[in-house]
Parts: C-alpha cells; structure tokens; sequence
C-alpha cells in the first residue's frame, strides 16, 4: 500500500488499493485545493517541473497542488530557455533536478524517457506525459472524477472516442478500468485504432473491449463517453491528418439519444470535437475533471513524499 519513495511512470506501477488509497486522499484533499482551508504539509519541500511539451492543466495543477500544500516548485515550461538549448542531455538536465529538488515531474516528447528520468534521479520521477505513450497522473484523475460521479467503476460501460491511437491518455486509462472491471468500448476512426499492446494487455487482463468505428453503435448503453481530440502533433505527414480531423463530433443531437445519467469527460485541451453547447448541459464533466487534476496531484505527491502514509 505505501507510496513512500516511489517512481510513477506508468499506470502499471500502482495496485488497485494503491489507487484507491490515492482516490481516498484526493478526496479529504478538495477542500485544500478549493482554497477553503490551508495546509503546510509539504512545507520545505521542492518541486521541480521539467516540461519539454506544451501543457496548460497537467502542469498548473502539478504546481498549483504543490503551493496549495505549501511546498514551492522550481523548472521549465520552455527546454528553449534552460540548458537543453545548449545540448545537454535529458541525464544530465535529470541530474541536475535531482539535486535541487524532492520530487520530479517530467513531460517529454519520446516515450520511455520518464523510464529513463527514473534511472538516472535519486528523487522520485512522476511521469506527466512521455510522447504518444502513458499518461498515470491524468488517469488518477479521471478514476477519481468517475468514482466520485458514479460510486463505482465496476461494471460500468466507459467507451472511449477519439484518437485511440496517438491519445496517451486512454492508453493509461484502459487498462485501468479494467483493473477497476469495467466495460469498455474502443471508438475511433480508420488508422487511429488503440494500439494492438494496449488491446492485447487489456484481454490479458479479462476484458473484452467492443471495438468500432461508430459512436452510435453503443451511445445508448454507456455510461462514461471518454473523448480525445485528434493528436495533430503526433502525425508525421499532415495529409494524413487533414484525412481523419473533424471525422466525428459530440453533439445535442448524439447526446438524445444517450442516457439522461450519461457523462462526457475529455482530458482537454479540446478543438471540434466537443459542441460548445454540450457545455450547458448536465452531461458534461471535463470541467470538474480538470479541476479534479488538483486534489490528485496533492495526494500523490504527498503520499510520494511520505507526508501522508
């Protein structure tokens, strides 16, 4: 169960009483992370934020977590501004962070580097995104909003859309939701399919994911609709993208003919994927969702540091 010292790289390096027990702690965290009351439980301590991606909400709520616990975060939104743009490697820039901080959070554009991160620091290495591979924290955090939304993930449908494929997020998340018995849906266009890995390590596992290629074959049934945007970044050639983007949309007029008690969650950032009038109505979550990313953030790290056994 003790989180104490340990290194989150992929989702695959917790249990499930360790993500409950993360879950459990978000909880009694909301209010610290609403502002409505104050904590010194990481005071003295030091976060250091190594972003070689862009990132609005992974990284805010990294630091936002920290400084509502009364720690205080050292790093990097731009590797153009440290030594990076200089050559040093990403060992040595780890080295360094290592040395001047208590805890690590490593976004990077080549999957595998948090792995790597993990190898060469002393201090514990959260991974906050590493390419198009694993995404943890953003799956705690999505666990979070669904438990807290539904009361149980267990045999609940969750059907994840978008880019299956480049979408770091759902590769984490699918797995998770197996562990916690979920039943899932894979929805995405031609050429942006989950990765045969991640389909194969779910089956290991026990599930029996639906795969399609229509949201409409299952909009009835869900429970959870998990959406992600089409990954424009990761293609290599923009033809390619030109032929996928825009290829579906969450609408009013899908979410009629889905459960009044159904949810939309999405990792954001969002670009067409999601109406704007879906915003209004009470199927949409990712808004409590990104906020959700606070209380998490603050139970992980504290639990990592051992402020909290």
């Amino acid at each position: 169960m003790k989180l104490k010292g340990m290194d989150l790289v992929s989702i695959r390096d917790l249990t499930v009483p360790q993500m409950n027990r993360i879950m459990d702690v978000a909880m009694e965290m909301v209010p610290i992370a609403k502002g409505k009351k104050k904590s010194k439980l990481l005071d003295g301590r030091i976060l250091a934020t190594l972003f070689y991606e862009p990132s609005t909400r992974t990284k805010l709520s990294f630091e936002s977590a920290m400084m509502r616990l009364g720690g205080r975060v050292i790093g990097f939104s731009d590797p153009k501004s440290s030594s990076v743009a200089k050559g040093e490697t990403l060992a040595d820039t780890i080295r360094m962070a290592d040395s001047y901080s208590d805890l690590i959070v490593l976004r990077y554009r080549h999957e595998g580097a948090a792995r790597l991160a993990a190898d060469f620091s002393e201090v514990p290495v959260i991974n906050a995104g590493d390419g198009a591979g694993q995404h943890p924290t953003q799956t705690l955090l999505d666990l979070f909003t669904m438990r807290e939304e539904m009361g149980s993930i267990k045999g609940k449908h969750i059907a994840l859309l978008g880019d299956l494929k480049y979408g770091r997020t759902v590769h984490s998340l699918a797995e998770a939701l197996t562990m916690f018995g979920a039943e899932l849906s894979f929805i995405s266009p031609e050429g942006l399919e989950m990765p045969a890995e991640t389909i194969e390590n779910v089956k290991k596992m026990g599930a029996e994911p639906y795969i399609t290629t229509s949201v409409e074959d299952v909009i009835g049934d869900v429970d959870i609709l998990y959406v992600t945007r089409i990954q424009k970044e990761r293609f290599a050639d923009l033809a390619e993208y030109k032929k996928v983007a825009g290829s579906f949309q969450v609408n009013i007029e899908l979410l009629d003919k889905a459960k009044k008690s159904m949810r939309v969650m999405h990792p954001l950032p969002r670009v067409s994927e999601i109406s704007p009038e879906v915003d209004s109505t009470p199927h949409a979550l990712y808004f409590k969702q990104a906020f959700n990313g606070v209380p998490v953030r603050m139970a992980l790290m504290a639990l990592i540091m051992g402020a909290i056994e």
